[in-house]
């Protein structure tokens, strides 16, 4: 598709933030992703929260906080609109009362997005979207996974034997196949847990977990270096969940654990990422009834806003 047929964003110098429809990154809304690179989605599902719920509302306040994002990245020069077709495809249908089958829809419609040939950069939701998320991309065979959460949601079952919880999805997504656990890593983990050993299962397949301790003696460059030669040329997703930001830059989460990255932390690893062979990602975990001025889902906007960028470069690169 040549270039000057791009989708592309409404211009804030002519348009002002505040007036028109509400979309990722002011795009046009399409009704299906054939024809696109690079689709963004909303899943607004909390089925699998286990305490605060709200991250239903995620992607509706994303959107607006994404009305911020300009055409090109200050710091790569990327202009991800130019180089790559990219639109918001809308949400994806869900069932709010009803888990097995809101994961169910997740799946079919991801699948469909799949399909087109497009690839998904999403925004929920809880935790738990991305394992049917990666129902719909690893049909083929298992994937790699970079993985930057405060928590490594590998724990098997909760309030019983319920095993669909956003603290299971990658237990859950192993155990399916969806996942290599030795091209699997995990960024930023810390917080109390529920036992000494609730990490031993992951380490035994292989995952590899950087606790935020050792992110802070080792450094982003290094650590990103060991995410990158541990997923190495493979299909990867990427999965950004806010609450390994620092509560004090983004509270409005289900789950906050102090001692987080910083924004610009965050940014660093994700510009680094460039390389990757990325077949989707998602930020997940953004919950407005918690969150003070937006700040919560301004990070998650700009955080989309990095993975387009790097994802988009990856598109035109193979073009």
């Amino acid at each position: 598709m040549p270039m000057t047929t791009f989708h592309q964003p409404i211009d804030a110098a002519k348009v002002p933030r505040f007036a028109g429809h509400s979309t990722f990154m002011r795009l046009p809304t399409v009704p299906t992703a054939e024809g696109l690179d690079i689709a963004l989605i909303g899943i607004p599902w909390d089925g699998g929260t286990t305490n605060r719920a709200g991250a239903r509302h995620g992607p509706r306040e994303v959107r607006n906080q994404s009305s911020l994002m300009r055409a090109a990245h200050h710091a790569s020069g990327i202009a991800p609109f130019s180089i790559a077709n990219v639109a918001d495809v809308g949400d994806l249908s869900v069932n709010p009362i009803n888990l097995l089958d809101g994961l169910k829809l997740i799946e079919t419609g991801m699948a469909q997005i799949v399909a087109s040939g497009a690839l998904p950069l999403s925004c929920g939701g809880d935790h738990l979207t991305t394992l049917p998320v990666l129902r719909a991309l690893a049909k083929s065979g298992p994937v790699g996974l970079i993985h930057f959460d405060a928590h490594s949601d590998t724990n098997d079952s909760y309030f019983g034997d319920n095993p669909f919880t956003h603290g299971t999805p990658f237990r859950r997504a192993i155990e399916e196949g969806l996942l290599d656990p030795h091209r699997i890593v995990q960024i930023g983990i810390r917080g109390s847990v529920y036992d000494p050993g609730e990490h031993d299962w992951a380490k035994a397949q292989g995952i590899r977990i950087i606790y935020m301790e050792e992110f802070v003696r080792r450094g982003v460059g290094e650590v990103m270096a060991e995410a990158r030669n541990i997923v190495g040329d493979a299909p990867t997703y990427v999965t950004f969940d806010v609450d390994s930001i620092d509560p004090s830059m983004a509270p409005g989460t289900g789950t906050p654990e102090i001692g987080g990255f910083t924004t610009r932390e965050a940014q660093e690893m994700v510009r680094l990422l460039a390389g990757v062979n990325i077949i989707g990602a998602d930020v997940v975990e953004v919950a407005p009834p918690f969150d003070l001025a937006g700040m919560t889902a301004l990070v998650g906007a700009t955080m989309m806003f990095e993975l387009l960028c790097v994802m988009a470069e990856m598109v035109d690169r193979r073009r």
